[in-house]
């Protein structure tokens, strides 16, 4: 007996369907600061392991989170990697678009190194003298009203500090280390300082009573130089007056190029960024779909090796590559999460 051609037709496109939908290979797309340690990951899953090696993409936080949110389907990522927590806006997307049953993990600490040649002097910075060489507009000379930013050299700021040409390399708006320097250093003093508040208060209707100021300025003293925080410290080694902005993980790879500054007197050390005392500490987080575990069966073992004591841990393979780990209790409690599949809410986002 033979089969019909119309039989065969059905036959083939069913195989295309399962190939489609079925797969070992996991997708990963997110975050530059991650994409170190998410990689490393993937490499020690594929040699330990019969699965593939995973294909890590660096797309930047938010890059990622669309990718990630833009579908349930098969050829969509299983995972994106962020280095700030998800948005209320991003998982509103997310479940827009079907993507309903996420979990969030947290991996360990970072801190966002405003970092320099190695050859220069040590640099110490606050907060506020941050705020004061990146953002657009500053308090004028009476402090009534904000000004277009006029300064162009440290030393402009205050008279302590170096009489450099003001010159920041950074990540670019879809980067995670963007919006937690946004609001980690922007956001958390002009919340408490009138002459910002008070832009918003003069037109509560056109900016709906949003009071935070996080704007960069664009007159080329702040250069967004791309999601690949290498390039950052390239740029650093050619041009010893300016300043960077990544990740403490690319601060401790690079350290034979590059030392990091004091902010408000504190150094970026793995000590200092774990306990909260360095002022410009985060979190690092990947998000998994879970929908995606029945297709992809290598994804609930990739999940379970990297957040396991061998790399994650305080003696763990990521530490040796600048992850800074959580406390033991911490790191148990996100485990057991994790290894529930507990699903991100809208609730749990505003908790946290």
């Amino acid at each position: 007996m033979t089969l019909s051609k119309i039989t065969i037709a059905l036959l083939a496109a069913s195989a295309l369907t399962i190939s489609l939908s079925a797969r070992d290979q996991i997708k990963i797309v997110g975050s530059s600061t991650v994409y170190p340690f998410s990689s490393s990951v993937s490499e020690e899953f594929g040699a330990t392991t019969k699965h593939p090696t995973p294909v890590v993409e660096s797309t930047g936080t938010g890059g990622g989170m669309k990718l990630f949110c833009a579908s349930n389907d098969m050829t969509s990522p299983d995972i994106t990697n962020a280095s700030r927590r998800m948005k209320t806006d991003e998982l509103k997307l997310c479940e827009t678009n079907g993507v309903t049953d996420i979990t969030e993990a947290v991996i360990g600490f970072d801190g966002i190194a405003i970092a320099q040649a190695k050859a220069n002097a040590p640099f110490s910075v606050t907060k506020k003298q941050l705020l004061l060489a990146v953002a657009a507009e500053v308090p004028s000379a009476d402090g009534k009203t904000l000004v277009a930013n006029p300064y162009k050299k440290w030393s402009d700021i205050d008279a302590s500090l170096p009489n450099r040409e003001i010159t920041v390399y950074g990540p670019p708006k879809s980067s995670g280390t963007r919006d937690a320097f946004e609001e980690m250093v922007l956001k958390a003093l002009t919340e408490k300082m009138d002459v910002y508040t008070k832009l918003y208060e003069a037109d509560k209707v056109k900016n709906k009573g949003y009071k935070e100021y996080s704007t960069i300025r664009t007159d080329g003293v702040y250069v967004e130089a791309g999601e690949n925080d290498n390039l950052i410290v390239a740029k650093l080694d050619k041009n010893r007056a300016a300043f960077g902005v990544f990740g403490y993980s690319f601060l401790e790879e690079n350290a034979d190029k590059v030392q990091g500054s004091n902010v408000d007197g504190v150094a970026p050390t793995p000590d200092n960024i774990s306990s909260g005392k360095y002022p410009v500490s985060r979190s690092l987080f990947f998000y998994v779909k879970n929908a995606h575990a029945a297709e992809v069966k290598s994804l609930n073992d990739y999940v379970t090796l990297f957040m396991s004591e061998k790399m994650i841990g305080k003696k763990g393979i990521l530490g040796e590559i600048g992850l800074i780990p959580l406390p033991e209790k911490e790191r148990e409690a996100i485990r057991s999460s994790v290894a529930k599949k507990e699903k991100v809410t809208l609730e749990s986002l505003a908790k946290k």
